[in-house]
C-alpha cells in the first residue's frame, strides 16, 4: 500500500509541503488574531480606535492570504503524478458541478453575512443583530467551509491529481479542528451579548418604573 500511496503522491515535493503549511496557516492565525483583538484590541488600536476599519484590514488580509493558499495548492498539484480518477465524461462534470457549488456556497455565504459579519466582525465587538438562517444557512451549517473543501476537491478531480485528493482530506480535517474552536468562542461572545441586553433592558424597566 505504501508503495502505491507513493505512485501517486509525491512527497518529496516542496511545493505539497508548502501548500499543506498554507492551508493550516490560514484559520490558526486567524483564530489566533481575532482572539487577541477580542481581548486587546490590537487591530483597532493601530487604526485609531476604529473597529470598521480594523476588521476591513483583517478581511483584506485573510482574502490575501487565501488567494496565495490557493496558489500555492494549485503549483503543488501541477508537481504531483497525474492519474486517471473518473470515467468520461464525468472527469470534467463531477469537478464542474463541485466547484460551482462550493463557489456558490462562498460567495452566498458572504453575501448573507457581510464583509464584517464574514471575516470575525464580532471579535471586533461588530455584532450582527440576529442569525443568519436564509441560504446557505438553512442548508449547511458551515458552508463557507464546507464550500472551500468542495473547490479544492474539484480542483483535484479536474487536474487529475491524486495528492490533491488527500489534501481535501488533510482540508476538511484542518477545518474541522478550527471549528471546535472558532464555534464555541463566538457562541460565548454572542451569549454576552445576550446576557448584556437583558440586563440593559431590565435596568430600563426598573427606571420606567421609578
Amino acid at each position: 500500500m505504501a508503495s502505491s500511496l507513493s505512485t501517486l503522491v509525491d512527497f518529496s515535493k516542496s511545493s505539497l509541503l508548502i501548500s499543506v503549511a498554507a492551508i493550516a496557516f490560514n484559520p490558526t492565525a486567524w483564530n489566533i488574531v481575532a482572539r487577541n483583538e477580542y481581548r486587546n484590541k490590537t487591530i483597532t488600536r493601530i487604526f485609531g480606535g476604529n473597529a470598521r476599519y480594523g476588521c476591513y484590514f483583517l478581511a483584506l488580509s485573510i482574502f490575501s492570504a487565501g488567494m496565495v493558499r490557493d496558489a500555492l495548492y494549485h503549483r503543488a498539484l501541477l508537481e504531483q503524478p497525474q492519474q486517471k480518477i473518473l470515467p468520461e465524461p464525468f472527469d470534467t462534470l463531477v469537478p464542474a458541478v463541485l466547484f460551482v457549488l462550493g463557489q456558490t456556497f462562498v460567495i452566498t455565504s458572504t453575501w448573507a453575512l457581510g464583509i464584517t459579519g464574514t471575516f470575525l466582525g464580532d471579535y471586533f465587538g461588530i455584532l450582527m443583530d440576529h442569525r443568519v438562517e436564509g441560504f446557505p444557512f438553512n442548508v449547511l451549517r458551515d458552508p463557507m467551509y464546507v464550500g472551500s473543501t468542495m473547490s479544492f476537491a474539484a480542483t483535484a478531480l479536474w487536474y487529475e491529481r491524486p495528492a490533491g485528493l488527500l489534501i481535501t482530506l488533510y482540508v476538511y480535517i484542518v477545518y474541522v479542528i478550527a471549528l471546535r474552536f472558532e464555534g464555541p468562542f463566538t457562541d460565548k461572545i454572542y451569549s454576552k451579548k445576550a446576557e448584556s441586553d437583558a440586563a440593559a433592558k431590565a435596568n430600563g424597566g426598573s427606571k420606567k418604573e421609578l
